[in-house]
């Protein structure tokens, strides 16, 4: 019997960290905003190189890249050469959507 309870324990314990593992990661997901990358304008805008801010809002905000490429509105100041640029020097790869 004491074996029972032991296993049953155990799983009730395992099932309350996997549901705080799933809590942890919905508290980490990424708000999309493309304000967010105000600060990366300069550099998408000119050739001048981008600012460190620039890339960690550009790191901070790649889940969104994709979502911000399907808007017409901002697709035609993302999806432009020198954007790319911006993201290859901040070291984050260009979506493939």
């Amino acid at each position: 019997m004491k074996k029972a309870s032991y296993t049953a324990a155990l799983s009730a314990a395992a099932v309350v960290v996997l549901l705080l593992l799933a809590e942890a990661k919905v508290s980490m997901a990424v708000t999309c905003s493309p304000t967010q990358l105000s600060s990366c304008v300069s550099a998408i805008t000119s050739s001048s190189p981008p600012s460190k801010l620039c890339c960690s809002k550009i790191k901070e905000q790649k889940p969104c890249l994709c979502q911000y490429l399907k808007n017409p509105n901002l697709k035609k100041f993302i999806n432009t050469p020198n954007a790319r640029k911006v993201a290859s020097t901040c070291g984050t790869p260009f979506p493939k959507c």
